[in-house]
């Protein structure tokens, strides 16, 4: 592999990091998830089929985001999902980063084709009212990356039906802890359907919670 910028580097190493803290913290399993950062023209992604533990710098592909559809460098083939993230980062210039996975309650909703309604001010954090469940297409199409594009409009994050979930954020690690509560949220809405159901809150109380959202965390 030709000599790598520091940067570049750093962002390779932190790709692999998340995806072996995903598999650890079981918000995913084996190969099964994915993720990808933005680095200046193009996107960085994980390779396809590659245990993450075996996973080096080197191995994680390039794609061009604007130009040259398709195409990559790098010694493996990109992720077979490499479409749906490229897609994103098109369509989403504020996003940069995307990562995917088939955590447990988040995919067992997809399973369902339910989204997750209003149940928690958490919800807000993703930009409305609710999370949305997309329609169903095989994994590695266009079809299913029109779908997570409408699931997302609006949304920093969705479920993928019969499949599993997507978060993205500006920064890699925003997109790795709005997985992270994803999966929370997921939990929490399948246990209150056990106790009886949710008590969405209002309209209003979204709004609120956006407001809150907004000044929210340390602002440089």
């Amino acid at each position: 592999m030709p000599k790598v910028p520091k940067l570049e580097l750093k962002l390779r190493q932190a790709v692999i990091d998340k995806c072996r803290w995903l598999n650890a913290s079981g918000l995913n399993q084996g190969t099964s998830g994915n993720i990808s950062v933005r680095h200046r023209d193009e996107m960085l992604i994980t390779p396809s089929g590659i245990p993450y533990d075996a996973m080096t710098p080197d191995m994680i592909a390039a794609m061009p985001v604007s130009r040259d559809y398709g195409c990559h460098r790098g010694p493996l083939k990109p992720s077979s999902e490499w479409r749906i993230h490229l897609d994103i980062l098109r369509a989403r210039p504020e996003a940069g980063a995307v990562v995917h996975t088939h955590s447990t309650y988040a995919t067992a909703l997809a399973i369902a084709r339910r989204g997750i309604p209003a149940c928690h001010y958490m919800v807000a954090a993703f930009g409305g009212g609710d999370i949305r469940c997309s329609g169903y297409a095989r994994f590695g199409t266009k079809e299913l990356s029109d779908a997570a594009l409408a699931a997302l409009e609006g949304r920093n994050g969705c479920l993928l039906a019969n499949h599993g979930m997507i978060a993205i954020g500006a920064t890699l690690e925003r997109a790795v802890w709005l997985a992270c509560e994803l999966e929370t949220l997921a939990k929490q809405y399948w246990v209150s359907l056990l106790a009886g159901g949710p008590v969405l809150l209002s309209a209003a109380e979204i709004e609120d919670a956006l407001a809150g959202f907004a000044g929210y965390g340390q602002k440089t």
